[in-house]
């Protein structure tokens, strides 16, 4: 199934996609978090029996589950960027977290804020949970998985820098994306089999099969679940291969009017346009001004 959240006629909603169309689900439950609480066999028993009465391009996309207890990603997790940021294979995964206003649907705009002019990009695959669990065993992780959506985990490269902390700049509102749908878990079997692919103005920049992870589903599931609950609703942005714009030559950074793409291969494609971020009448007073780089 491919389950998508959405706005119509200015209503929030979710349902499943039934070819170029929407069965609404929200009659049942109220969004698709709570939806997974309950278990991707209800939801498809109630999708079996919905009629698809909107058609998709009648909506407005939001990011899959546009309400998540936790959003974690993982930084330098393809052996691909571990290598062109010259750094040593991690013990452990690095771990940092996104907020969830930092996100937007496919085909909504992604805001280059005006503090910075290194905006970069990063095509990633997101995991969302589907059965709570703590110290889940690798061997048993890809049970507790809902589905797989794509993720543009993009990056202020600059704040990102201020200090050994990413969450400043991985967490600008409206800066990164998700979608354009979650599909479920048994439609894709192992994510290892995957493939990502990043386009800027539909050149490609980042391309990888998702077995050059460094730390596999499996694992990141493990090693979270083993100092935090992960819920159903849950989002592990799985980390982005090489290719970034700050490695180069020169630096390539996203402008207003660029359309940043990610692709996974039995998902779909996550498409967004970037602007601007309009300059507040005060921003002469802002000390984060001063100090940005």
């Amino acid at each position: 199934m491919r389950l998508a959240s959405y706005l119509h006629e200015g209503r929030p909603g979710w349902g499943a996609i039934d070819g170029e169309r929407i069965k609404p689900l929200d009659a049942a439950w109220p969004d698709l978090r709570s939806a997974l609480a309950a278990g991707i066999a209800d939801i498809a028993a109630r999708a079996a029996e919905a009629e698809a009465t909107i058609a998709l391009d009648a909506v407005t996309l939001l990011p899959p589950v546009p309400n998540p207890e936790k959003i974690l990603a993982i930084g330098v997790n393809y052996r691909s960027h571990s290598a062109e940021t010259g750094r040593a294979i991690a013990e452990h995964p690095a771990i940092f977290v996104r907020f969830p206003d930092a996100q937007v649907g496919s085909g909504q705009p992604i805001v280059r804020p005006f503090l910075s002019e290194k905006f970069d990009f990063e095509a990633e695959l997101a995991v969302v949970m589907g059965r709570a669990g703590r110290h889940i065993r690798v061997e048993d992780a890809l049970g507790h998985v809902a589905g797989y959506a794509c993720f543009a985990d993009n990056a202020l490269r600059d704040f990102q820098r201020h200090t050994n902390q990413a969450t400043p700049g991985k967490n600008f509102d409206a800066s990164g994306a998700f979608g354009p749908w979650l599909v479920t878990a048994d439609e894709i079997g192992d994510p290892a089999r995957l493939t990502l692919t990043g386009r800027l103005n539909g050149e490609q920049v980042q391309h990888s099969p998702v077995d050059n992870l460094i730390f596999s589903v499996p694992e990141l599931i493990a090693y979270i679940s083993s100092f935090t609950t992960l819920k159903p609703g849950d989002v592990i942005a799985t980390g982005t291969p090489s290719g970034v714009g700050m490695k180069r030559t020169p630096p390539l950074f996203m402008r207003a009017g660029d359309v940043f793409e990610v692709e996974i291969s039995g998902i779909g494609i996550l498409r967004n346009q970037v602007i601007d971020e309009p300059i507040p009448t005060d921003a002469a007073a802002s000390p984060a001004i001063a100090g940005a780089e």
